[in-house]
């Protein structure tokens, strides 16, 4: 059945979508849409409700309306670039996203528990970003980006879904290979995986790494930002020249074979601040994702929020906010960030269902590659905050490289760990690891490379820096450097579960573009009875 759009009059459910659009734009503020009522539709035969909504408004654009186009007939146009996130709750939630070439009629997914029923439809919105001309290199340019925001789903079942519009059923046989599939997370403690990497971008290395990521089967992939490189400057300047907002439909393409089964949940980094579309530079990413709004402002800050599969608390975090290297939006939360991180670590640890937190975001808090090593701002304002809930694992991205730390507490090493080691983060300290090499041209380090059966030796430390306030580089000899891989790579996690009073631990292994492990450590904790 065909679901009504929220707060669209009745004489327009039938009108063209970007009519649509443009009236809920102008009738509610952003705030209200998020946190509008959703509409809920009958699964027949499956056994599910499936609430479809159009809970956000379009983003801030840099003029006053987005170009019109033409009609195009609907079965000439086929979506492309679909990903998943993440709700709020991974039980149960779950938000389809995809792109269109040209406006469409009556957008929707169809959803069931079989790939020949999907009786389940869902109404989908679109969010129309618009890049004039004379914005960075591309022309005049407007792209479609659709949403469906399912909810009511069981735990730990896989779904069937298809995305279409008027004249594109994906539910027809001769579009039966565009059916994709969806798992949530489990209700109760099960082994899982997930993987992790930042500094994307669009290339070869990119393309090879998804594919490498999809063979781990993953439940879901952390995304330590700097996503597509749209803007390649990197700054958050409208200044800045070479911006080009098509990069963005190469990147969702080539991320699909990946992100349309695999809930792809990003940070946002330096390059994702494209400040023609907001003051902040979101407005964009506001676009093209719908990632869980439990944060502590989801306007201003979207990319910072949290979830919980199994076991796990996963935070995520916008280090744009503390950053002294590039302070475009230095500032930007007030501090309204680092009190809800403290609120989130205090939480989670009190929590019985939830053995290891693992938090992720963008600038490095210890690397030493040479491009911009560690971030000064992040140590001054989370690093204590890690420590003193004793976060089993930090993720980081920026430099693009392979980088892993042994075990640190108060900026020194407060345990060594070798290759195949073991960390217990409740008595020993932090660990970090930098897997910024996903795609992007890579770095370089002070030091020789060292990893799995190509160990090295720095008796005398690594040379590198801190930036600190003003963009001071602070020279420092370091100790903590113990894994460097200068090469394509990402990460994978083993999460493996225990009873109370046993040992959960999790096993970190970092992956090369060949395939080939070049780390591995635990992390370790006892369960609490």
């Amino acid at each position: 059945m065909d679901i009504p759009r929220m707060g669209v009059p009745r004489e327009l459910a039938d009108r063209p979508l970007h009519e649509q659009h443009e009236y809920l734009r102008r009738t509610f503020s952003r705030r209200r849409m998020l946190r509008g009522t959703a509409v809920a539709a009958g699964a027949a035969g499956a056994g599910l409700a499936l609430p479809g909504t159009a809970l956000a408004s379009a983003p801030k654009q840099t003029s006053a309306d987005p170009v019109s186009a033409e009609r195009v007939d609907g079965a000439l146009v086929a979506p492309f670039g679909r990903h998943l996130t993440y709700g709020n709750d991974p039980r149960t939630e779950m938000t389809i996203s995809w792109q269109v070439p040209v406006p469409v009629d009556k957008p929707y997914v169809r959803i069931g528990l079989h790939p020949w029923d999907l009786s389940g439809k869902v109404g989908a919105e679109v969010r129309t970003l618009h890049t004039p001309a004379g914005v960075g290199v591309g022309a005049d340019h407007d792209q479609y980006y659709l949403h469906a925001r399912i909810g009511r789903l069981r735990p730990g079942t896989t779904y069937y879904y298809g995305v279409g519009h008027a004249g594109f059923d994906p539910a027809s046989p001769k579009l039966a290979g565009t059916i994709g599939t969806f798992t949530t997370a489990p209700a109760s403690d099960q082994p899982f995986t997930f993987t992790a990497f930042g500094d994307q971008g669009v290339s070869y290395h990119a393309l090879a790494n998804d594919a490498l990521i999809l063979g781990q089967n993953p439940a879901f992939h952390l995304h330590a930002g700097d996503i597509a490189y749209g803007d390649p400057a990197g700054q958050g300047k409208t200044t800045d020249t070479g911006f080009d907002a098509r990069v963005w439909d190469q990147f969702l393409a080539q991320t699909e074979s990946v992100a349309k089964q695999v809930p792809w949940m990003p940070a946002y980094g330096n390059h994702d601040m494209e400040a023609w579309y907001a003051p902040h530079g979101y407005g964009g990413e506001e676009a093209r994702f719908t990632l869980p709004d439990n944060g502590p402002d989801p306007e201003n800050l979207p990319g910072v929020y949290s979830f919980v599969h199994g076991n796990t608390a996963v935070i995520s975090l916008d280090a744009n906010d503390v950053s002294y290297e590039i302070p475009a939006n230095l500032g930007l939360s007030g501090g309204g960030q680092t009190a809800w991180l403290e609120k989130q670590l205090k939480s989670f640890r009190t929590r019985r269902d939830i053995t290891f937190v693992v938090v992720f975001f963008h600038h490095c808090a210890y690397c030493t590659a040479t491009a911009h090593a560690s971030e000064g701002g992040v140590r001054e304002k989370w690093v204590p905050l890690f420590e003193k809930y004793t976060v089993d694992l930090v993720i980081n991205g920026h430099n693009h490289v392979y980088e892993r730390t042994d075990v640190l507490k108060g900026g020194a090493v407060a345990k060594e760990l070798p290759i195949g080691g073991t960390a217990y983060p409740e008595t020993d300290g932090v660990v970090y690891a930098t897997a910024g090499a996903a795609g992007k041209s890579l770095y370089s380090f002070t030091a020789p490379d060292s990893y799995e059966n190509h160990e090295t030796a720095t008796p005398d430390g690594v040379a590198s820096f801190v930036v600190r306030d003003g963009g001071v580089k602070e020279k420092e000899t370091v100790a903590w450097s113990r894994v460097r891989y200068l090469n394509y790579s990402f990460l994978r996690v083993d999460v493996k579960p225990a009873r109370p009073g046993g040992t959960a631990r999790l096993v970190v292994t970092g992956i090369a573009e060949t395939g080939d492990e070049v780390d591995r450590f635990t992390v370790a904790r006892r369960v609490r009875r």
